[in-house]
This record gives C-alpha cells, structure tokens and sequence, in this order.
C-alpha cells in the first residue's frame, strides 16, 4: 500500500521572508547535488522555482534549450507564509509553511497522496534539512551550488546511523544533507569532508565468496557506457550492468578483487 504522506520541520536562523526567499529564489544554491537527488543526475544543471500562482518547479537539463523536468505546477504562493505545488511527477501536493519563532523561522513541509491517487515519491520531508545550512551561510557565502567531488567513498557499517553521529561527534565530519537523530534510520546517509562525499551504508555480504564489503570507492565519468566497455574489455570484472536508480552506475571488480562503482557525472561536476 502506498504510503499517503510525510511531513518534517527545520528550523532556521532567519525571518519567515528571509526563509521564504531563501526556499525558492535559492533552491539552487541549497540543492545537494547527490546521485540520488535529481529524478535524471546524469544530466540534471540546476534547480529552480519559478515565482507566483502558475510557476513551475524543474530539474534543468540544459538552459540554452530551456530542457527540463517540470516537478509541479505551483498553486499557492504568500511569500513569507506558504507554498504549495501540485506534483507532476506522482500523484502528491507538497505544501510548504513558514512559521516565525523566537530564533528565526520553523519550515514546516508536509507531502501528500492527492485524493484517487496511487502514486507518491516521498522526498520532500528529507530535503527541507538542506535548507537549514544555507540559511546559516547565505549572508557570508558565495551563491554557488552545493556540488560533490567527482570521487566519493562509500563505508559500511553494522548501523549507518549511529556511525554517522559518531563519526561527526568525534572525527568532526559534517553532512550538508544532515546527521540522522538517535532512533531514526535512513537507506542514504551522506557525510562531507569538503566537497567529498562519504556514503553510509549498511553491511554488505558477497555469500559467494565468505566476504563482507566494509568500503567502496565512487567515481563519476563522462562517458558511462564507454567506461564500461572499455573496463571490460581491459580486464575488469563487470559485478553488475549499468543500472539507472536516478543516477547510473555499474559495479566492477580491480586486479585484486576490490569493488568500484563508476556512476555517470553530471555536466557541472568538476
């Protein structure tokens, strides 16, 4: 059964307009461009909320051609207050507050199955916690794009969770997509050093061969299909196809037996 909804709140040290603005005319510069962030990473440029009733939400594939996936139609728009979309990409409206607090503005999202509708991707809830840094940074930063490295490390851990709480407590790690509380899970947890990407994920056991997985290097090329066949033909052991999860990736084993996972980089990365 589909689940019907799923809301969060974050609160941020800036004043509800100040929130408002920073939610829709900034979406980009607090957007985590991770592999699994955009519904097409290998060709996703940008994000953008378009102004007023009637403006679109997209995931920009190339701006010259003006190609993109238009995310919802906007329905509701009081700057400062609410926002509210309806989805074009599953059957949910996502409703967006902005309540003033003592210490700035609580962001209150909440994301639902539409009455007769069936299907829900119920992403919001974990994205309205990027917003939080960029309130934080806005006044001191740049206004550039959260991009990752184009080498990442993936660790596996007994519980992803509590390691990534330990490993921000003690070796100081930060997470611009956020640390998970005690008591909640996730199937993605993303730490940074920088601009690298440390991914969390649980155990991984190959049965064939009596091994458990503890790390994986992540690359991202240009050119996918061709790393492949090249990699192939040069030697490598192919582990899995090509496959597409919003980001494509395969897996291939090194001369020593050690797995990789090459992803296609996206046209901003570095």
């Amino acid at each position: 059964m589909t689940e019907q909804s799923a809301s969060a709140a974050v609160d941020v040290a800036v004043d509800p307009m100040t929130a408002f603005t920073a939610f829709t005319d900034e979406i980009d510069c607090w957007w985590v461009r991770g592999p699994i962030n955009f519904f097409d990473s290998a060709r996703a440029v940008a994000m953008r909320i378009e102004p007023g009733v009637g403006g679109r939400v997209l995931e920009i594939y190339d701006e010259e051609r003006e190609e993109a996936l238009e995310l919802g139609r906007i329905t509701t728009w009081e700057p400062g207050v609410r926002l509210t979309y309806r989805s074009l990409v599953d059957d949910t409206e996502v409703d967006v507050r902005f309540e003033s607090t003592d210490g700035g503005t609580r962001v209150r999202v909440t994301q639902a199955l539409v009455p007769g509708g069936d299907k829900a991707f119920l992403f919001w809830p974990n994205v309205v916690h990027w917003l939080a840094s960029w309130c934080t940074e806005r006044d001191r930063a740049e206004p550039t794009a959260r991009e990752i490295a184009p080498l990442s490390i993936a660790l596996h851990y007994e519980d992803p969770a509590a390691a990534a709480r330990w490993l921000a407590r003690v070796f100081q790690l930060g997470s611009w997509s956020g640390i998970p509380a005690e008591g909640a899970e996730s199937s993605w947890i993303e730490l940074h050093h920088g601009n690298v990407a440390i991914l969390l994920f649980p155990l991984d056991g190959d049965r064939a061969r009596n091994e458990t997985i503890t790390h994986m290097p992540w690359a991202y090329v240009d050119d996918l299909d061709g790393h492949r066949a090249h990699a192939t033909d040069a030697g490598a052991t192919s582990i899995s196809e090509i496959q597409q999860h919003g980001y494509r990736a395969y897996t291939a084993e090194d001369l020593e037996g050690r797995r990789w996972t090459f992803a296609q980089a996206r046209p901003t990365m570095g």
